[in-house]
């Protein structure tokens, strides 16, 4: 990037729909070099595919439409761009293979295989390098080496002892430049002790100059960094190292499994700093024109523009919030046909105002760059090897699980507690009741899990069976006469109903809204689920109406 001339400071912001969105940073080309349009069919030099804080994310839960993320949709998109330019490279930042930082006893089996096919997965993908979070060492420092040979990718950290087996830096090839990436990581859980085994070398800035100079004697003309660090103090270096050209930001470290809006890149000094939605809802895409070399240092000018990203940042959004609306009222009988199509009449125009404003062209002089997120949909296609990959995982966790927790059952009744009794117990009494369960997903949500051998799956039976966890309910293994989403999970479990139906309170006659949310029904599992609207979906004659 241009060392020089370049203004301190300011933001380009995305927040990526459907297709792709663009926003690019500044640079200052030497005066003689002739203006190039922006819709030149040249391809670009170098390709940065770029991912922050993945934190075990293999695929979405699916039980809404299209969610985000996937890494076989991943592959397959990165198997499409292949040779749409010159030379490409995959890069991360932030926890890589874990969810948490620390492992739950009975997930760290299914939590360390995860781990090992998202590593397979990785090498896949062609990640070459990325800088890890404190999740990383969630199963400890040998177990992170071996996720790292089958990933084939560097780990980066040059600020920690070497003895944890990171390089400061590596020098790579592409599209016949010689690329700089340099890696920090501060694997610390909100503000608290590194993980086990891993200690403090250099100060981040110092290292990080200190990689830097390596790089530029070694000959590199691009230099990227990866810092799983928090973010001011992630753009705090960009400042204090003005040479590099892009710094991707990861989290230190990353909790629970909540869903993350991508961060707006910003421009710091002549660095184009980046950070994109975590657990793989995108992937950030930087292309680098290069339309004149004299040796030395890159430059590279706005092949876009800032004056847009407002408007890009609001029809986006709009479009986000339109699309959530309409995935509600999928299925609701009670929303006027009428309505639905012309709420998708506005998508679509709200999709083409995006694309126009991307699509708005601009001159740009000498070297230049762009920017855009992708979003990681069912669109993108699935990778075949990926998925088999993904679909070995899960086998085997159901084949272990199925074995390691025959044992586990529900916990004993309390005096007086309630038990669950199954919906064959309630039908007696309730057959149009029945009848309306029957016809909605709930009456065959175990099958759903079943078909993609995960009925065993630690991370997926508590929302496809009745009083998971509960004494009196259901585990893991023993779920007779419970499997599915039944009756109970709304009105509570229906022992002592049936013994004394005439008892008030003894079930729930109409069911908080909000129970369904905070047990399942919220993001990152469904998306724009809206309770008052999705409740009408399991009403019917005898049950609500």
């Amino acid at each position: 990037m241009n060392r020089a001339l370049l203004p301190t400071a300011f933001g380009l912001a995305l927040l990526g729909a459907a297709t792709l969105a663009a926003c690019e940073g500044c640079h200052t080309p030497d005066a003689e070099t002739p203006a190039i349009p922006q819709e030149t069919s040249e391809k670009p030099t170098v390709r940065l595919f770029l991912l922050s804080t993945v934190a075990g994310a293999l695929e979405p839960c699916g039980c809404s439409k299209d969610q985000l993320g996937g890494v076989d949709r991943l592959a397959a998109y990165l198997t499409a761009e292949k040779g749409a330019a010159g030379g490409s490279l995959v890069l991360g930042a932030g926890p890589l293979l874990f969810l948490e930082p620390f492992i739950d006893g009975d997930l760290r089996t299914q939590s360390e295989w995860k781990a090992e096919a998202l590593a397979q997965a990785t090498k896949t993908l062609g990640l070459a390098a990325w800088a890890p979070g404190a999740n990383d060492w969630a199963a400890g420092a040998d177990k992170l080496a071996s996720y790292r040979e089958a990933s084939g990718a560097a780990l980066l950290a040059a600020n920690l002892d070497a003895s944890v087996g990171a390089k400061g830096h590596v020098l790579l090839e592409a599209g016949g430049i010689a690329v700089g990436v340099v890696g920090l990581s501060l694997p610390a859980v909100s503000g608290g002790p590194f993980p086990a085994g891993v200690k403090a070398g250099t100060p981040p800035a110092d290292a990080l100059k200190a990689q830097v100079a390596e790089l530029e004697k070694a000959g590199a003309r691009l230099l990227v960094g990866l810092t799983a660090l928090p973010r001011g103090e992630a753009l705090r270096l960009a400042e204090a190292v003005p040479e590099l050209d892009v710094l991707l930001v990861g989290k230190p470290s990353e909790r629970g499994e909540g869903n993350d809006a991508p961060k707006s890149p910003v421009i710091v000094g002549s660095t184009l700093v980046v950070e994109t939605a975590n657990h793989l809802q995108t992937v950030s895409v930087v292309d680098l024109f290069v339309r004149e070399d004299k040796g030395g240092p890159l430059r590279f000018s706005d092949g876009t523009g800032i004056e847009r990203a407002d408007e890009l940042i609001s029809v986006t959004q709009r479009i986000r919030e339109l699309e959530a609306r309409i995935n509600g009222w999928e299925g609701d009988k009670n929303v006027s046909p009428v309505d639905v199509a012309a709420r998708k009449k506005d998508l679509e125009t709200l999709r083409a105002d995006k694309a126009a404003l991307e699509a708005k062209k601009m001159a740009v002089e000498g070297s230049f760059f762009r920017y855009r997120s992708v979003e990681v949909r069912s669109g993108l296609g699935v990778d075949p090897a990926v998925h088999q990959g993904m679909l070995a995982y899960y086998k085997r966790v159901n084949d272990h699980n199925k074995v390691a927790f025959a044992d586990r059952k529900p916990e004993p009744l309390g005096p007086g507690q309630a038990g669950f009794v199954g919906v064959e117990a309630c039908t007696s009494c309730h057959e149009e009741e029945r009848k309306v369960w029957d016809g909605t997903p709930h009456s065959h949500a175990y099958a759903t899990l079943q078909k993609d051998f995960k009925e065993y799956n630690l991370e997926c039976v508590s929302c496809h069976v009745t009083g998971y966890g509960r004494p009196g309910g259901s585990t893991v293994t023993h779920t007779d006469k419970l499997v599915d989403v039944g009756c109970e999970v709304c009105h509570g479990p229906g022992s002592n109903h049936i013994r004394s139906p005439e008892v008030v309170g003894n079930i729930k006659r109409s069911p908080e809204l909000s129970t369904c949310v905070a047990e399942c029904h919220h993001p990152p599992h469904v998306e724009g689920f809206d309770p008052a609207a999705k409740v009408r979906l399991v009403l019917g004659p005898g049950h609500g109406m």
